[in-house]
């Protein structure tokens, strides 16, 4: 095939594609007569509510974290140790 009927080929598949797949669509509003049907939630505890947060309410102080030294240390006597291993040998 020729490169003008392959492309040919994928223009039509694409149009065909397009022809076949349909759109959505949303549902209909359905409006009630009554408006309320009781439908919800109602949160009688919220915590946002509670106060505490309030510029007069006591504050919670945190302590700064311990400061923790590394496990890894580095060698100091490396280059010694290096000399020494090779005299040997």
């Amino acid at each position: 095939m020729t490169d003008f009927k392959k492309l040919g080929c994928a223009f039509t598949a694409g149009l065909i594609t397009l022809a076949l797949v349909s759109t959505a669509s949303a549902q209909d509003v359905k409006e009630t007569a009554g408006g309320d049907d009781g439908y919800g939630y109602e949160f009688e505890d919220d915590p946002l509510s509670a106060g505490g947060f309030g510029p007069n309410d006591s504050r919670i102080r945190v302590r700064r974290g311990a400061q923790r030294s590394t496990l890894i240390k580095p060698r100091t006597q490396f280059i010694t140790e290096l000399l020494k291993s090779v005299e040997n040998l």
